[in-house]
């Protein structure tokens, strides 16, 4: 590979998913051109000629010369905590989940209108006044996916949550947990820890529960209740039984 810095009207390709395709495409068409391949940085560009890779299969779905440039880029990009994470709080504030370094969470998505509304939200409260001075925090993330049951808006969520079961611990800005428009932490807990019958959060009062460094280290059914965790909670704090 040739390094150097070229004029701005040389082509740069695009930053996507075919970048490979993109790149043989042009080359076979221009065998002297040169084109800037970007990294993951508009900062740092690699410049190569078609001597530079004296061999390419058009037809072959693997571009070992394309992949090697951005590998280690990729591999310092990539998602492996959920406090790589950011969130909106209700009030529509970014909140950067690495904040809670250092701590036990329990990620639960909460509806006020469930059948299981009154039992999780109760217990939740229990858990959470119990272990919170201890390195325990809750993050509520309101959905209305299932059944429409969190039909209100941030501010009437707050409220019902916080008034009828003293709710402490934050609540967070409505999302979705299914579907193309899931919130990027919930693919991450998804992919995390799958389900008995798949990827997919089934209904209202799914539980995750994370370690101090972030990592996802047991998910719960909705039916679970919260006082059944508190042992796997015990257990991360390092609280004696």
């Amino acid at each position: 590979m040739l390094s150097s810095i070229v004029p701005s009207s040389r082509s740069i390709l695009p930053k996507n998913s075919n970048l490979c395709r993109h790149f043989v495409k042009h080359l076979s068409s221009h065998p002297t051109k040169r084109f800037l391949i970007p990294t993951h940085s508009s900062r740092n560009l690699t410049c190569l000629s078609r001597a530079a890779i004296p061999s390419i299969n058009t037809a072959s779905r693997s571009f070992p010369p394309c992949l090697s440039v951005r590998s280690a880029s990729m591999a310092s990009q990539s998602t492996t905590s959920v406090h790589d994470f950011t969130v909106k709080d209700a009030r529509g504030n970014d909140v950067d989940l690495s904040i809670y370094k250092g701590k036990v969470l329990l990620i639960v998505n909460v509806a006020s209108q469930c059948g299981l509304t009154n039992s999780n939200y109760t217990e939740l409260s229990q858990i959470y006044e119990k272990y919170k001075d201890q390195g325990f925090e809750i993050l509520a993330f309101p959905c209305n996916q299932f059944g429409g049951q969190e039909p209100g808006t941030n501010e009437e969520i707050m409220q019902f949550a916080c008034t009828r079961f003293k709710a402490e611990y934050p609540i967070f800005d409505k999302v979705d947990v299914n579907g193309d428009n899931a919130a990027p932490i919930y693919k991450f807990l998804k992919s995390s820890k799958g389900g008995l019958f798949g990827d997919s959060i089934k209904w209202n009062f799914s539980k995750f529960l994370v370690d101090k460094e972030g990592h996802v280290v047991d998910r719960y059914a909705p039916t679970t209740s919260p006082l059944s965790i508190e042992k796997d909670v015990k257990k991360l704090l390092g609280v004696a039984k």
